[in-house]
């Protein structure tokens, strides 16, 4: 994914962590996407039932303060949290130059876009609602 030329001139800076204040990120203007993911280990990773997420490229990201703790969640991905409080932080996709961000890590969270999409909506709790003109992908963003 690239950036509209728009974007890359958003300079808007966005700051987040962890419950316990230990780890500190900086994101710097919109980012790439936004989605709501109900893939079992999200679920299971946050203890929520429709995790939240903003991405964005690495460019645009910097860690503050402290180091995340990562492990490494399935073949193709590393999901990253704090070792002292447990938030979960940050899932990367091996190989990408993005990073997703929890939602909720955000001290703004409210700022940013809402979802482009739904991830893995076979797995979503029947009592969850689908979001209302939200694209919705069975597994994978474009599975049909």
């Amino acid at each position: 994914m690239t950036l509209s030329s728009a974007d890359a001139a958003d300079q808007t800076i966005h700051e987040g962590g962890c419950l316990c204040g230990g780890i500190r990120y900086r994101v710097t203007g919109a980012p790439l996407s936004a989605n709501i993911c109900y893939c079992t280990q999200c679920q299971r990773q946050t203890g929520a039932a429709m995790p939240a997420f903003v991405s964005y490229a690495l460019d645009r990201f910097r860690l503050l303060a402290g180091e995340p703790a990562s492990y490494r969640s399935s073949h193709i991905a590393v999901r990253q949290f704090c070792a002292r409080c447990g938030s979960s932080l940050f899932w990367r996709r091996d190989g990408e130059d993005q990073l997703d961000l929890f939602l909720g890590t955000l001290d703004d969270p409210a700022c940013m876009k809402p979802p482009d999409d739904q991830l893995w909506v076979i797995h979503r709790a029947p009592w969850v609602p689908a979001l209302p003109g939200v694209a919705a992908y069975p597994r994978e963003r474009g599975s049909a």
